[in-house]
């Protein structure tokens, strides 16, 4: 006879929201139908992947002065992306496993923890080789924060709202670039470089009281906490790789890889490109990119309406296109036409980002319950660590062809992505659990 307990009664409270018990009309529907409890683990998650990306922008933001104070070229610098990418495959994979062992909550507070205490560590390091270190270990946490809050959320997402939920985690992003561009302004404008690349870093702490939140006031879906206890197979990693998942896991991967190998060249080199090649001062770069970062944030939420609209394929298949000719027309914008290049970081920023939107909801659907988080977490993070290769690839082209020139790279990885999609289903109007 099985010991398993019955799931706990739901209350108002406890119970994922759905559109027959909550009003899911007008422009905040989505929010509204989350339900209170919903509505806390979409703060949460949202938190923890604007703090993951003002921990992540802490690297680029500096990268000028940690090349000069450590003497580095264009490669050694760009290695600095790809092991914090590469590594993140790690965590990510292992943060998906322990997000369906353990739970979505608990494996979120892991991974901001570990993010901070090393982007933290990084402003302490006395040489190259230990900040590698450190931002490889920081990676760890970086890669697993978004597949768990995502998951988080979209357990409490209704099927017709899951796309614009999910895209407006995505947008908190932007918010934490955002911050950290200003952080950037500021404190190098108040510092001696010598000393402003550490401080940056030494404000990733700022995580640490998300922490506290999160434990007091978030938990997991009720419905999919109960399902997700009754597999006998959950968080097992070899089940993402059976004939029934296996060609998900594949295609999904190769997707993962396109997107991201485009985005973080874009993320890793645009602040290098503005302040080397085009001579703008450390407020001049501030004001560009704040262009790019609010196409970025509209970017993410029109792409969560969208992703519910056309579907997710539809969705990353028009991003994909937009934001390949996206940057062969900012790479290759004449010397001296800098009005043209911040007016076209708008629509940069928008495209790179919209493709986005629909991730959290498309991994979500494409896996059970039992391995939602082990296949979102390893697909999500194996395509970051081999999309690293398209930024690294900059950095060591970038002393022969020029950072504009090489950017060209993360127009291939959009084509990638669009191919994978040839081997993925539609899964709009899913319902998990």
């Amino acid at each position: 006879m099985s010991t398993t307990p019955p799931p706990q009664a739901l209350t108002d409270d406890t119970r994922p929201a759905s559109p027959e018990r909550t009003s899911d009309d007008g422009a905040f529907g989505w929010l509204r139908a989350l339900g209170p409890r919903g509505r806390r683990a979409f703060a949460g998650a949202f938190g923890g992947y604007a703090l993951d990306s003002y921990d992540y922008f802490t690297l680029p933001l500096s990268m000028v002065a940690l090349s000069a104070y450590f003497g580095l070229n264009s490669g050694q610098t760009g290695l600095f992306t790809t092991v914090t990418l590469v590594v993140s495959a790690v965590g990510g994979a292992l943060a998906g496993v322990l997000a369906d062992r353990v739970g979505r909550v608990k494996a979120l507070m892991v991974t901001v923890i570990t993010y901070a205490v090393f982007t933290v560590a990084c402003g302490f390091a006395p040489n190259y080789e230990t900040l590698l270190v450190f931002r490889a270990l920081q990676g760890l946490g970086f890669g697993g924060e978004w597949a768990v809050g995502a998951i988080l959320v979209a357990e409490y997402a209704s099927a017709k709202h899951r796309g614009r939920t999910l895209g407006a985690i995505q947008s908190s992003w932007a918010v934490g670039w955002g911050m950290a561009v200003i952080a950037y302004t500021v404190i190098f404008s108040v510092a001696g470089d010598d000393l402003a690349w550490r401080i940056m870093f030494w404000t990733g702490a700022l995580p640490a009281l998300l922490v506290v939140w999160l434990r007091r006031s978030v938990h997991d879906a009720p419905e999919a906490a109960a399902a997700r206890e009754q597999s006998a197979e959950k968080g097992s990693f070899t089940a993402i790789f059976k004939p029934g998942l296996l060609r998900v896991t594949i295609f999904a991967g190769l997707l993962s890889t396109g997107v991201q190998g485009g985005y973080y060249t874009l993320a890793t080199w645009v602040p290098t490109y503005l302040k080397s090649e085009r001579d703008l001062s450390v407020v001049g770069t501030g004001g560009y990119l704040t262009l790019l970062i609010s196409g970025a944030f509209l970017g993410y939420l029109t792409g969560g309406y969208l992703t519910d609209k056309l579907g997710r394929r539809r969705n990353i298949w028009l991003f994909a296109l937009l934001s390949a000719l996206c940057i062969l027309a900012y790479a290759n914008i004449p010397s001296g036409a800098n009005t043209l290049l911040l007016v076209l970081g708008f629509p940069l920023g928008f495209c790179m980002s919209a493709i986005f939107s629909g991730f959290g909801s498309y991994l979500s659907e494409l896996y059970p319950t039992a391995v939602r988080g082990t296949g979102q977490g390893f697909t999500y993070n194996t395509g970051r660590a081999v999309g690293a290769v398209f930024p690294t690839t900059v950095g060591f082209l970038a002393d022969s062809w020029g950072v504009g020139g090489a950017l060209v790279f993360g127009a291939i990885g959009y084509g990638i992505a669009a191919l994978a999609l040839l081997g993925l289903p539609e899964t709009r109007g899913k319902e998990l659990a």
